[in-house]
Parts: C-alpha cells; sequence; structure tokens
C-alpha cells in the first residue's frame, strides 16, 4: 500500500472586506501545488502533467475581491484530483483494489479517462506508472475534494441568503485546438465558451448579459459547445431556486503559450478585461434583481 502524504491546506478563498455581491467565483483547475506522491508515482514530468492544469484562471479573475465578490480557489492541481466532477467517479482499472460499490466506475468520464482521479491529462498521455490504492484515492477526496465543495455551498447558500440569489461563475481555461469554428468569421477562432446546460443551471438573462459584455470587449463567444458545463454547474445550477451557475472557458492560448505555459503579452489587458466583465455583470444582476431572486412557495 502506497503511503498516504501529508498536505498544505487544500484551498483558500479571496474574501473582499464586505461581500456586496451576489457573484461568487470558483476556480478549481488553476492549482499548481503538485505533491511528492503525485510525481513519484507518475510516469510523466510535472511539466507534462501542468497540460490539464488552468493555468493563471485564478488570477485572470483576481479583481473579485476588490469588486465584492469572492474567489474560490483549488490549491492541487486537476492532475492530483478534479473537483468538477462527482465525489467517487473512478476507474477500477486504476486501482489494485477492488473499489466499493458506491463509486461511479461507469461515467462517460471515467470511460474518457477522466474521473475524480484522471487516468490521463489533456494530451492524453496516461498519468500513472503503477496502480492506486483506494486509501490514496480516498484520502484525497477527504482532504482536498470535500473541503472544497463545503467551501463552495458555503459561500453559494450564503451569497443567496444575503441577496436573495446568487450568481455562480465557474472558471476555466480550455485547449486552443478543437474549438469549433467562429462562423462571423471563419479566420478568427472561438475565444469563450460559456456552459449554461443549454439553459438548465442559469437564468438567460446572466448568459446573455455575459455574452454581451465579452462581445463588446471583444471576445468571440460561443454557447455550451464543446463546453455545456460540468459537475459544479449540474450540482450546484438551480434557477428556480435562485442560484444561476454558468461555466466560463477561456481560450488558453489567449494568455499562455501553449507548450512553455508561460504568459503572453497580451495576459495583463485580460486581466483587466476580466475585471471590466466582473463589473458590467456584478451592475446588471444588481438592477435584474426581481428576475433572479429565489421564489420562495407559499407553501413554505
Amino acid at each position: 500500500m502506497a503511503e498516504i502524504v501529508e498536505l498544505a491546506p487544500a484551498i483558500d478563498v479571496l474574501s473582499p472586506d464586505q461581500q456586496t455581491s451576489p457573484i461568487v467565483l470558483a476556480s478549481p483547475h488553476a492549482g499548481n501545488q503538485y505533491p511528492a506522491d503525485l510525481i513519484a508515482s507518475s510516469a510523466l514530468s510535472r511539466t507534462a502533467l501542468r497540460r490539464s492544469e488552468d493555468c493563471y484562471v485564478d488570477e485572470l479573475f483576481s479583481a473579485a475581491p476588490d469588486l465584492g465578490a469572492p474567489l474560490l480557489r483549488a490549491l492541487f492541481p486537476r492532475a492530483y484530483l478534479d473537483l468538477n466532477r462527482e465525489a467517487y467517479e473512478l476507474d477500477q482499472g486504476m486501482f489494485r483494489d477492488t473499489l466499493p460499490d458506491f463509486v461511479n466506475t461507469t461515467s462517460p468520464r471515467v470511460a474518457a479517462g477522466l474521473g475524480t482521479i484522471a487516468r490521463i491529462v489533456g494530451n492524453q498521455k496516461e498519468i500513472y506508472a503503477r496502480k492506486l490504492d483506494w486509501a490514496e484515492a480516498e484520502s484525497r477526496i477527504d482532504r482536498i475534494y470535500k473541503p472544497y465543495h463545503e467551501m463552495l455551498q458555503r459561500l453559494v447558500n450564503g451569497t443567496r441568503d444575503k441577496f436573495g440569489y446568487c450568481i455562480l461563475l465557474d472558471c476555466h481555461s480550455m485547449p486552443s485546438a478543437g474549438l469549433p469554428s467562429n462562423k462571423s468569421n471563419a479566420s478568427a477562432g472561438i475565444d469563450i465558451v460559456l456552459g449554461d446546460r443549454n439553459g438548465l443551471s442559469c437564468a438567460g438573462a446572466v448568459t446573455e448579459e455575459t455574452e454581451r459584455i465579452f462581445g463588446t470587449l471583444g471576445y468571440s463567444v460561443v454557447r455550451n459547445n464543446p463546453y455545456a458545463g460540468g459537475f459544479t454547474t449540474h450540482h450546484y445550477g438551480d434557477p428556480k431556486n435562485g442560484i444561476h451557475a454558468l461555466q466560463i472557458e477561456l481560450n488558453r492560448a489567449l494568455y499562455v503559450d501553449e507548450t512553455s505555459l508561460q504568459r503572453r503579452p497580451a495576459f495583463s489587458r485580460i486581466k483587466e478585461d476580466m475585471r471590466t466583465f466582473l463589473q458590467g455583470l456584478n451592475r446588471f444582476s444588481l438592477n435584474a434583481r426581481q428576475e433572479l431572486l429565489y421564489r420562495r412557495l407559499s407553501a413554505e
């Protein structure tokens, strides 16, 4: 059985002095603390492991606390534990012992090698050079996954209690390869994909305003193709109860060299654009409050 390593704190929250915005931001995939047990058990170098990392996304949205909104950040990488999955989506083939019956071993994400503990990184290379133990998975889930989602639930519920509704922005980046073409300009790429589970996780007005603001900033935006949202939008998004969850995917090539993972010169401008976007969405959300509110049933 592999040794269970001690971990530093798994998450942090960039909190405003006073929350004045109904927006909560989450960054589940930008963590870059690569623990020794991952490096030791992996067939890949740290550089190769970083191919699944949403590099610097938390930094791009770091203006959130200045604007009165909290930002929850995962500190460990997606290659170690994917927080945008069910807690127990695991591939039996990765483990030497039999997984408990409650584990979901048959989801499409597991089949693709992208369960809660991924089998592959973004370039389809196998992560592990050995079989894992169930105890390792359970330890990661207990010490990283559960604190992250307990904190996210607390932030979402607290925001809805304070404002009557909450807009949860799940912030990601995506590789530039394989994106759909830009219908209005075939020579240009897609900059941003918004995922609202085809309208199920978020009020249409929020998605529309997000698309409009990014459009005015010069970004090419599509909805739900190829990313309609993951576990976070599915689990938390509940528009009828005042929780509007929207996934934002930024084209990684806009701000980072996808080979070296070094920031591009445009990084500072894009970071300022994300501040402008958050300012605009916050103004909209406060003005659209009645449309976004939790609708308490009369029988309650």
